[in-house]
């Protein structure tokens, strides 16, 4: 006889009772106290194997440390591009010698760093979100890369909202897509930043004013083009910095490696040679055009989301990516203040404050483990720091150990500030959407947006031994933001977004109980299978039982 599999774990679970004390990885839950407020600590190195986000041993105000932060999530159409120039950001920053590819086609190719899941390296597209942690120039970086493919969505509008800055990614050959257009839409409602970087100019391409106007038209936004580019595809040369009047003329390089650029200003006779007169004519037309009849950079705008800078180029060939990332420090904005119930929390609070925007699970394929993205809104992180989770209720507790995160690679640090993104080590405290907090009075920020289901799976356990591991793994996918519906037993129907993360639990994929069918919400398929759906349930919401 089937076990049953039914139960439906409606919230997570919370290790230990009210009044008493229960050690869970790392993270200590003890039971309610008044809390006094911390002091921050000098924080120094332990046996070589933590390091502070701050990149040196000597305590920095806090406000110096948020001036130095800078988020960045890069958003597009799949196939535009965003792993591509997300390697070569990390290769001019400094944090990888080598660029990867999104598929090492040949011996001795790197992988991409931020394609670490195996099922990414062979299907060649970004299937989760990855944080990749670096310092460049005297500021610290977290790059988000994140999925384009729309089963894959949920998972980009969620690290969206721990993003300060954006950079939309946009084919020069296809102008905007819909996926483009339905990312942004989620910026504009937050209000973000955002920077353009049209990519593969290397290719034949749209004309720069024909997509500079799609983007106006669409968007309602109006456009500053920091470089423009001299020509395209086969001709295409280089590009002009506009603000110095320099034309950057790019020369092949080495595979993975960064490009060598001359410079030659606007005005120098020699540029008339290197790139020929139809082209050396239409440059100074263009920026003519530009100057008479484009619009004015107003830092304002920009930050309030209401003007883009954009920026031509090639990730593949390194062409402009240098040029966006020394900008981006200047025009990116800082760590800024977010709402809360008590509020707007500036980052230089004093009391410490951050939420969870993502769970991930397996990132180490020795371990079943799981982690917790947080995302720190005010205050200082200090390894062993007391925290109060807001979900709990005035439970308290220990965060032993913060991990910096570079795809899936982890280091421990011992102090973190306003914008960096850690890991914390989950034993079933945290779920997305959860506040953790220091002070006395209660802080709860807005939840991360839950979208409707799309697509249905049936769940069965047929081997009665594997029961633990069966629920374990459904708790951990409810952890995650799947949607689980008991409609009759022993069969437990859940729903989500995403048919590939289905098997990121490790209890469901390694216990071999398995079986599960998808479902599409919607489908235009005219199986028998499909019509019994829409005539079972008008709705359309909950699929037939099979």
């Amino acid at each position: 006889m089937e076990a049953y599999t039914g139960f439906v774990l409606a919230s997570p679970l919370v290790a230990g009772s009210k009044g008493t004390a229960l050690n869970v990885g790392n993270c200590d839950v003890d039971k309610p106290l008044s809390f006094k407020p911390w002091r921050a600590r000098m924080c120094t190195k332990v046996g070589g194997e933590t390091e502070e986000l701050n990149g040196s041993g000597v305590e920095a105000p806090l406000g110096d440390e948020i001036a130095k932060r800078r988020n960045l999530a890069i958003i597009s159409h799949p196939d535009a591009g965003k792993t591509t120039l997300t390697e070569k950001l990390l290769l001019y920053g400094g944090a990888i010698q080598q660029a990867g590819s999104v598929r090492a086609r040949r011996a001795g190719h790197k992988l991409a760093r931020s394609d670490w899941m195996k099922m990414e390296q062979e299907r060649g597209i970004s299937i989760t979100s990855t944080v990749l942690t670096f310092n460049y120039e005297d500021h610290h970086i977290n790059i988000l890369d994140t999925p384009g493919h729309q089963d894959f969505s949920e998972d980009t509008y969620r690290t969206l909202a721990a993003a300060d800055n954006v950079v939309m990614l946009v084919d020069a050959a296809k102008g905007l897509e819909p996926q483009t257009r339905k990312l942004f839409e989620v910026c504009q409602m937050r209000e973000l930043p955002t920077l353009t970087f049209i990519n593969k100019m290397d290719r034949p391409a749209m004309n720069p004013f024909e997509l500079c106007d799609e983007i106006e038209q669409q968007f309602d936004l109006e456009t500053v083009p920091a470089v423009w580019p001299i020509g395209d595809g086969e001709n295409f040369k280089g590009v002009l910095k506009r603000s110095e009047r320099v034309v950057y003329l790019f020369e092949k390089n080495q595979k993975g490696k960064t490009a060598t650029a001359k410079k030659v200003p606007m005005d120098d006779p020699e540029l008339l040679s290197i790139i020929g007169q139809n082209l050396y004519d239409q440059l100074f037309e263009d920026v003519e055009i530009l100057d008479e009849m484009g619009h004015s950079l107003d830092t304002e705008k920009l930050l309030k989301g209401d003007q883009t800078v954009v920026y031509f180029g090639s990730a593949m060939t390194n062409f402009g990516v240098q040029i966006f990332l020394d900008d981006f420090l200047e025009l990116g904005r800082a760590p800024a203040e977010r709402s809360s119930s008590i509020g707007t929390i500036d980052p230089g609070r004093d009391e410490f404050s951050g939420f969870v925007f993502k769970l991930q699970a397996n990132m180490d394929p020795r371990h079943r483990d799981r982690l917790a993205f947080i995302r720190i809104v005010s205050g200082r992180y200090e390894r062993g720091m007391k925290v109060l989770h807001s979900r709990l209720g005035a439970r308290q507790i220990n965060l032993n150990q913060a991990q910096k995160l570079f795809a899936d690679d982890r280091e421990s640090v011992q102090v973190a500030f306003p914008g960096d993104i850690v890991g914390l080590n989950n034993p079933g405290l945290f779920s997305i959407g959860d506040t953790i907090y220091c002070g006395s009075e209660k802080v709860v920020f807005p939840g991360i947006p839950s979208f409707s289901p799309e697509i249905f799976a049936y769940l069965r356990n047929p081997n009665p031994s594997n029961y633990k591991n069966f629920k374990k793994g459904l708790q951990q996918l409810l952890e995650e933001g799947k949607e689980l519906k008991s409609r009759w037993l022993p069969t437990c129907l859940l729903s989500c977004t995403s048919p590939r993360r289905l098997v990121s639990s490790s209890n469901l994929r390694t216990s071999g109980a398995l079986v599960w069918k998808n479902f599409r919400c919607g489908s235009a398929s005219s199986d028998k299978r499909g019509s019994r759906q829409r005539r079972s349930d008008p709705s359309g919401r909950w699929p037939a039982a099979v």
